[in-house]
C-alpha cells in the first residue's frame, strides 16, 4: 500500500486574525501509529482518541497503519480543539470513505465529541469571512451555522450536526438544510435617564460624553447615582453601523460569547468588578484571550469604585486608551485585539464617601481624599476628558417635580451631534491610519483645522493653561470636548462659552492639583 496524503483546510487564531492551516493527514505502512506534529497543543493532541471514539460511533475503526497528521506551518502554535473535523475528514479520504476532491473547496473547524457529534467552537465568524474572502465553502457545527452566515455566504455553508449527517451530505446521498437565518437584536434594557431625578449637571456631562465619544469621570458620595447614570450611556448612544458590528461580533465569536449567531447592534457595556486581574482587563492569559477593553470594543467601559482598582491595572489602560488597540506579547509571537471604547469611572470623593457632606463630614479629611485619590496616578486622569460632581440626592426631593427628558430624546440630539461629525470626518484618518469618526478621535493633523475659535475663547484657554498648567494632551482633550459642544448647537466655530463649558469640566480633583 504506497503513503496517501489528504489536506484539509483549517485556521489558527492570533487575536481575531485568521491564519490558514493545512491539515495533512498521511497513513502509510509500518507499526500501527497516530502522530501528531506542526507544534500541536494539549488540545490538539487529544484529538486523537475524540477522533477514534467519533469514527467508532460510526462504526469505523483506524487502520493498523502509521498515521501522522502534520499542522502546516509547522512552526506556528496549533491551539484549540476546532482542528478535530479537520483531521477527521483528512482520515476518512485517505481511508477511501470520502473522495479527496470533495474537500478541496472548503476550510473546516469544529470539535468532535466521543458519540460523533459535531460540537460548536469558537471564532467561526473570522473563519467564514476569511472562507469568503479565499473563495471558499466553511464545514462548521451546526449550532455555529447562523453565525457563519453574517460572512455574507450562505451557500457555501454546510453546518452539519454529527459526522454521520456531513458523510451523507458530502457523498450527495442527504443533503443538509441551510443554516437557519441570523437574528438582529437591540438590547436597549438598561433603564431610562428619565428615571433619575436631578442631576442636571451630570445628564449634562453624560451628553457630552456620548456626542463626541469622550471619556468620563463622575465624582460623588455613596448612593448619589453615579452607576445608574453609566448604565443609561448606552441607550442614548447610536446604534453600531454594520462594520461595527461584525467587529464586535468576531471578537465576541473568539471569545465565546456569540451565542446562536445573534448579532447585536447595542454597543457593548462591560462592567467589571475591581478585583479584575490586569490579563481579564487588557488581554492575556495561557491562551492570549481578550479582555475587558476588547469586548467593550465600539461601547462602554465602566469602572465603578474607580481608585479600588489595582494602579497598575489602571496604568495599563493607558495605552489602549490612546493606541485603541491591546498588544499581548508572548516569545514566540504577538496578539493584537481591537480596543476602541468609551471610558467611564465612577469614585467616592474619599474612602468613606462623605468629604463635603456637612451632617457626616469625613473624619479623616483632607487626608482621607488624598490618600483616596492619589490611587488614580495623573497619565491617566490626563486622559480623562470630562469630570463631574455627582452631589447626594435628598429623598424628599425623589417625589417632587415630573420625570425628566428621557433616553430618546436626549439620544436624538446625540445622534444629530455624531452626524455633523460622521460628515466632517468623512474619509479623513489620523496619523497612524485609523478612520476618524468622533471628535475624542481626531489628532492634531486635523485639530487645528476643525477647532477655529474665536479671538475671546483663545485667550480664556491660554490663561486657563497658564493657571492649571494643563499638559498637551490635556489641551487637545478640551478642544476636543469643545468641538463637541459646539457640533451639539451645530455651530461651525468654537466660541467663548464653549470652551468655558469645556474647561468646567475638566477642572476638578486632581486637575486642581
Amino acid at each position: 500500500m504506497e503513503a496517501k496524503v489528504a489536506i484539509v483546510d483549517s485556521v489558527a487564531f492570533q487575536g481575531i486574525s485568521t491564519i490558514p492551516v493545512h491539515v495533512q493527514v498521511q497513513m502509510a505502512k509500518g507499526m500501527p501509529s497516530f502522530q501528531m506534529v506542526g507544534l500541536p497543543d494539549k488540545a490538539v493532541s487529544e484529538s486523537r482518541e475524540r477522533i477514534r471514539g467519533a469514527l467508532s460511533a460510526i462504526g469505523l475503526g483506524l487502520p493498523p497503519r502509521r498515521i501522522t497528521v502534520n499542522l502546516s506551518p509547522a512552526d506556528l502554535l496549533k491551539e484549540g480543539s476546532h482542528f478535530d473535523l479537520a483531521i477527521g475528514l483528512g482520515l476518512l479520504a485517505v481511508m477511501d470513505v470520502i473522495s479527496f476532491e470533495s474537500l478541496l473547496n472548503y476550510v473546516v473547524l469544529g470539535e468532535l465529541s466521543l458519540d460523533g457529534c459535531i460540537v460548536g467552537v469558537n471564532g467561526v465568524l473570522p473563519c467564514a469571512m476569511m472562507a469568503v474572502e479565499r473563495g471558499k465553502g466553511l464545514i462548521c457545527p451546526e449550532v455555529c451555522g447562523p453565525e457563519a452566515m453574517w460572512a455574507g455566504d450562505s451557500e457555501g455553508i454546510v453546518a452539519a450536526p454529527d459526522i454521520l449527517s456531513l458523510l451523507a451530505h458530502m457523498k450527495g446521498e442527504k443533503r443538509l438544510s441551510g443554516p437557519s437565518r441570523p437574528e438582529v437584536e437591540d438590547m436597549r434594557r438598561r433603564g431610562d435617564l428619565s428615571d433619575i431625578r436631578g442631576q442636571y449637571q451630570a445628564k449634562r456631562a453624560l451628553e457630552i460624553a456620548a456626542s463626541g465619544g469622550h471619556n468620563l469621570i463622575m465624582m460623588g458620595p455613596p448612593g448619589s447615582g453615579k452607576s445608574m447614570l453609566a448604565h443609561r450611556l448606552v441607550g442614548i448612544l447610536p446604534p453600531m453601523a454594520t462594520e461595527e458590528a461584525l467587529e464586535v461580533s468576531m471578537i465576541h465569536s473568539v471569545a465565546g460569547m456569540m451565542k446562536g449567531g445573534i448579532l447585536t447592534v447595542e454597543r457593548p457595556f462591560r462592567d467589571p468588578h475591581h478585583t479584575v486581574s490586569m490579563p481579564a482587563l487588557v488581554g492575556g492569559g495561557h491562551k492570549a484571550r481578550p479582555g475587558e477593553v476588547s469586548l467593550a470594543h465600539n461601547g462602554v467601559l465602566f469602572l465603578d469604585e474607580l481608585p479600588e482598582f489595582s494602579p497598575a491595572t489602571l496604568d495599563a489602560l493607558r495605552q489602549p486608551l490612546e493606541s485603541e488597540y491591546t498588544l499581548i506579547a508572548r516569545a514566540n509571537h504577538h496578539v493584537t485585539y481591537p480596543a476602541r471604547f468609551q471610558l467611564v469611572g465612577a469614585m467616592n470623593p474619599c474612602r468613606c464617601g462623605y468629604l463635603y457632606d456637612r451632617d457626616r463630614s469625613c473624619r479623616r479629611a483632607p487626608h482621607c481624599a488624598e490618600d483616596y485619590q492619589r490611587r488614580l496616578s495623573g497619565p491617566f486622569l490626563d486622559r480623562m476628558d470630562l469630570c463631574v460632581d455627582v452631589p447626594e440626592v435628598d429623598p424628599r426631593d425623589l417625589r417632587l417635580g415630573g420625570e425628566g427628558e428621557t433616553s430618546e430624546e436626549i439620544g436624538a440630539r446625540v445622534k444629530r451631534a455624531r452626524e455633523i461629525q460622521w460628515l466632517r470626518y468623512e474619509g479623513k484618518r489620523t496619523s497612524d491610519g485609523k478612520a476618524i469618526r468622533v471628535n475624542a478621535r481626531v489628532d492634531g493633523k486635523y485639530l487645528e483645522e476643525v477647532v477655529q475659535l474665536e479671538a475671546k475663547g483663545q485667550e480664556q484657554l491660554d490663561k486657563a493653561v497658564d493657571e492649571y498648567r494643563f499638559s498637551a494632551r490635556g489641551y487637545h482633550r478640551i478642544l476636543r470636548v469643545a468641538r463637541t459642544i459646539a457640533d451639539m448647537d451645530e455651530k461651525e466655530t468654537v466660541s467663548v462659552h464653549h470652551i468655558s463649558e469645556a474647561l468646567s469640566l475638566r477642572r476638578r480633583g486632581h486637575w486642581d492639583r
